[in-house]
């Protein structure tokens, strides 16, 4: 019997897709979510692709007494996977102080309760914000950590600094960061994908929700960049692709396959798209036009970065395989499915 993981933030976007690759590579998960950006019926979707129903519990994780009495309802916890986290840029300059106490504190608190509950190890979704705006590109792990252009980006640096230091300190753990690029699209079978509450701040749920006539049209931020169509440029990975690499990650921690008590790695494809090509590629795949129009830049906004995911080509044994077209496709036939469902 595989040890039991612990997955933060489960319900929501990329933590569902990780827990479904989870309990398809045979281990037993505990969700904790407190619901403020997903729903609860996304257990339904999990449990219709795996046959399993991971277990729930609804609660905060800046609320260390709900941290506690999960750990002794679910003893046998080995690793965490932290998701929760608020992660949106644009919201993070309106809202810096719910992004650092709701980021930070939920941190701060798995850390203090690893050490006492004998857990072996975290994976922590970071992300490639702490690159700042790169003076050159792929960016790899030894790129530099520059200034973050916001403050979602700089609890993702604040944090990757606890961690480390919390560790190096003596702490009984080990750890693998995980600098995600632009995680995009949904699960094959349509039962889970990218759903925000309210208005959606990333880019691909905004788009499709205005393909399917939702929003009246999209807004591309920007087309005065120093990039060849003047729109941003980003390393868009699929979602399905990027959970899978957690399960490497816990696999990696919990039978001790490296010396090193923290690792870092960029999950990325290796590919810069512009956000124009991005609409262009969703509208090739699906044969569905997007309207959209072309404002002022948005506040936070890093103007190009993609990855270099050799180290974790190498170090993990994963790569970004699905192509991006596949992907869009995936991401239409979710949108299609809530509004089958009458969801959206």
């Amino acid at each position: 019997m595989k040890p039991r993981i612990l997955v933060t933030g489960g319900t929501g976007y990329i933590g569902s897709h990780t827990v479904v690759e989870l309990q398809n590579a045979g281990y037993p998960v505990v969700i904790i979510d407190n619901l403020s950006n997903s729903n609860v019926e996304v257990l339904d979707g999990i449990e219709r692709i795996t046959g399993i129903r991971p277990d729930f519990v609804e609660a905060d994780c800046t609320d260390i007494s709900a941290l506690k009495s999960l750990f002794d309802k679910y003893p046998g916890i080995k690793g965490i996977i932290n998701f929760a986290a608020s992660k949106a840029v644009g919201e993070s300059m309106q809202k810096p102080v719910l992004y650092y106490r709701n980021n930070l504190n939920t941190l701060m608190n798995l850390l203090d309760i690893m050490a006492e509950r004998e857990v072996k190890g975290i994976v922590f979704s970071s992300s490639c914000t702490v690159y700042g705006e790169p003076d050159v590109n792929p960016v790899t792990e030894q790129s530099p950590i520059k200034k973050a252009t916001s403050p979602y980006g700089n609890t993702k640096q604040i944090s990757e600094e606890i961690i480390t230091d919390v560790i190096n300190a003596g702490a009984p753990f080990k750890s693998v960061i995980l600098r995600y690029f632009n995680p995009v699209g949904a699960h094959p079978s349509a039962e889970i994908g990218e759903l925000p509450n309210g208005v959606p701040q990333n880019l691909i749920p905004f788009l499709t929700q205005t393909a399917i006539g939702i929003r009246k049209e999209l807004s591309v931020f920007g087309n005065d960049y120093n990039t060849p169509d003047g729109s941003c440029i980003r390393d868009y990975i699929d979602v399905v692709d990027l959970a899978k690499a957690h399960v490497i990650a816990v696999e990696r921690m919990l039978d001790d396959k490296s010396p090193e008590k923290i690792e870092i790695f960029n999950l990325g494809t290796g590919n810069g798209l512009s956000v124009l090509e991005l609409i262009n590629t969703f509208e090739t795949a699906t044969g569905v036009k997007v309207p959209h129009k072309i404002v002022g830049r948005r506040a936070g906004d890093i103007e190009k970065v993609w990855a270099n995911p050799m180290h974790a080509n190498e170090v993990l044994g994963w790569k970004a395989e699905t192509p991006i077209a596949d992907t869009m496709r995936s991401a239409w036939a979710w949108q299609c499915k809530l509004r089958e469902r009458g969801i959206m």
